[in-house]
C-alpha cells in the first residue's frame, strides 16, 4: 500500500516538500507518494475533502491557508488550537480532519538545535503577523526570551497576536515605523510573504546589531532580498527557512507514518532538493516542445 500526501497552497509550483518527502520515505523505507496541490480560497476546503475522500491520508498547507485549515478541520491539536492555524492535516478513518501545527517545533529545533543559537533572554523581532507567524511564536515563547516584538504593516493585526500569546510571555507589538524606538534585536525573524514579491519588509537599520541573527522563513537557491537587507547592513549570520521547513516536515511525518526521520541525511542533500524544482521545471517546458 502507498500512502498518499499533498501539499496544497497558492502558489505552490515552488515547493520543494514532494522531494522531502520522498527522501523520508526512503530513509524509514516506507512507500508512499508526495504532491503539490494548488488552490484558492473558495478551492480549498473543496480540495482537502475531495483528497480524503480519494484515499488520501494526510496533507501539508502552507501560504496563504493556514488560517483558513484551521476552520475546515473538525478537530485541532493544542498546537494548532494556540496558533489558529494548520500546517498539517491528519485524515482519520471515521472521516474526521484533526489539524496540528509542526511549523513552531520546526523553527525552534532548527535555530537553538541545527544552528546553536539559545533564545533564552534573547530579544526577538517577528516581522508579519500572518500564519506563519501565529504557528511558531508559541514555541518561541517556550524558550524563554527576554521580548518577543512583534511587527506588521497594519498594526491591529500585531497587536491581536500580542495579546493572544502574552499569557506566554512578554510580548510587543508595533509598525514597522514605530521599530526605530525599540530596537536592536538579537534574532529577526521574516515572516512575512514578501520574498514572493522580490521584496523585503521596510525596516530600519537600528533592528540590528553586528551580532544580530537574520531569519527568513522563505527559502530560496539564491539569497531572499530580505538577508540579502541584512547582509548589506553588516550582519554576518543569516539564514533562510530551509532548516524549518525539514524540521516541520519530520514532524509532520511523525504524525502521519508514527515515526521521524533523521534530519541530518536529509541537509546533506539541501543543495539538490532545493535545485529539484527547477529540474522539474525544465524537464515539463522541454516535454511541453516535444509535444
Amino acid at each position: 500500500m502507498i500512502n498518499r500526501y499533498t501539499v496544497i497552497g497558492q502558489p505552490i509550483a515552488h515547493s520543494v516538500s514532494p522531494a522531502i518527502h520522498h527522501l523520508f520515505g526512503e530513509l524509514t523505507q516506507r512507500r508512499l507518494h508526495y504532491t503539490r496541490t494548488e488552490a484558492t480560497t473558495e478551492t480549498f476546503e473543496t480540495i482537502v475533502k475531495d483528497w480524503q475522500s480519494s484515499g488520501g491520508k494526510g496533507c501539508n498547507v502552507t501560504a496563504p491557508f493556514k488560517e483558513l485549515a484551521a476552520q475546515v478541520c473538525d478537530r485541532l491539536h493544542v498546537s494548532a488550537k494556540l496558533a489558529g492555524a494548520v500546517n498539517t492535516i491528519e485524515m482519520h478513518r471515521d472521516g474526521s480532519l484533526v489539524g496540528h501545527n509542526t511549523d513552531g517545533t520546526g523553527l525552534l529545533r532548527d535555530i537553538e538545535k541545527n544552528k546553536g543559537f539559545n533564545l533564552a533572554q534573547k530579544r526577538i523581532l517577528m516581522v508579519g503577523a500572518g500564519g506563519a507567524a501565529r504557528g511558531t511564536i508559541a514555541s518561541l515563547l517556550s524558550s524563554k526570551p527576554a521580548t518577543l516584538h512583534i511587527a506588521n504593516r497594519t498594526v491591529k493585526r500585531a497587536e491581536e497576536l500580542t495579546n493572544l500569546f502574552e499569557h506566554l510571555g512578554p510580548t510587543v507589538s508595533s509598525s514597522y515605523q514605530d521599530l526605530s524606538e525599540h530596537g536592536p534585536f538579537d534574532l529577526i525573524i521574516n515572516a512575512t510573504s514578501m520574498a514572493f514579491d522580490d521584496q523585503a519588509p521596510p525596516l530600519p537599520q537600528t533592528v540590528l546589531h553586528p551580532d544580530s541573527v537574520a531569519y527568513d522563513l522563505a527559502y530560496s537557491a539564491n539569497s531572499t532580498p530580505f538577508l540579502d537587507w541584512c547582509k548589506n547592513s553588516g550582519i554576518g549570520k543569516t539564514t533562510d527557512g530551509f532548516g524549518m521547513l525539514v524540521e516541520q516536515a519530520a514532524d509532520a511525518y511523525l504524525i502521519w507514518e508514527g515515526v521521524r526521520p533523521k534530519t541530518r541525511k536529509v541537509f546533506l542533500a539541501t543543495s539538490d532538493i532545493i535545485n529539484s524544482v527547477a529540474i522539474e521545471q525544465r524537464a515539463a517546458a522541454n516535454n511541453g516542445t516535444a509535444s
